[in-house]
Formats: C-alpha cells, sequence, structure tokens
C-alpha cells in the first residue's frame, strides 16, 4: 500500500518562500511520475507541476513556472517543490501524487492520471 505524507506548508509573507515535502512509503520513486497539485475550497483540484521517473522531464503550470521548482530524491523517496516569491493566490492545500503506471509521461498535468495522494499541507500567503 503506498502512503503519501506532506510536510512544509505554513504561513507566509507574499514574496517569501517555502518548500513542501512528500515522502512515500510502500514503493519507490524510481519508476513513476510524482505530481503536486493545489485545491481551494469550491475549486477543482489544479496542477502544479511533474517530475518523471529519472527527473529527466518536469512540467509546470504557467501560473508557477519561474518561481516554483519540483525535485525528487530517490534514495529518499522524497519529492519536493521549492516555492518562490509567493503570491497570495498560491494559497491552498497542496497534495503530492503519484502515477502508478511505470514509465508513463502521456499526460503529468492530469489529476486522473495519478491513484495515490497525499492527506494535503495548507500553504498560505498573506498579502
Amino acid at each position: 500500500q503506498v502512503q503519501l505524507v506532506e510536510s512544509g506548508g505554513g504561513l507566509v509573507q507574499a514574496g517569501g518562500s517555502l518548500r513542501l515535502s512528500c515522502s512515500a512509503s510502500g514503493r519507490t520513486f524510481g519508476s513513476y511520475t510524482m505530481g503536486w497539485f493545489r485545491q481551494v475550497p469550491g475549486k477543482d483540484r489544479e496542477f502544479v507541476a511533474a517530475i518523471s521517473w529519472r527527473s529527466s522531464n518536469t512540467v509546470y503550470a504557467d501560473s508557477v513556472k519561474g518561481r516554483f521548482t519540483i525535485s525528487k530524491d530517490d534514495a529518499k523517496n522524497t519529492v519536493y517543490l521549492q516555492m518562490n516569491t509567493l503570491k497570495p493566490e498560491d494559497t491552498a492545500v497542496y497534495y503530492c501524487a503519484l502515477d502508478p503506471t511505470r514509465y508513463n509521461w502521456a499526460r503529468p498535468a492530469a489529476a486522473e492520471e495519478y491513484d495515490y495522494w497525499g492527506q494535503g499541507t495548507q500553504v498560505t500567503v498573506s498579502s
């Protein structure tokens, strides 16, 4: 059974930075795409970033491109989301997710590609 646990959320002022972490158990990252999504109440879950199994491919939502960086450490089975120059509109619950299909990069921004999700971590950016 795969379990994903996010951490690193919190309250930060606009322009500040946070680094989110997502640790996995039950399956190693080495062969799977990992993604970060976010959601605010009343809205659909929104894609943020994804990284392929060898970290050779990354993709970002336009709204975070140039400000956020996704990375992973396979030895620690952990994926990270470095968030810089945060804006109030980045306020959301952030979720990490694992695509259970090996070596799949067909639709990394599509939430339906991911079967495993963490419980989420709240990020609040004050103006």
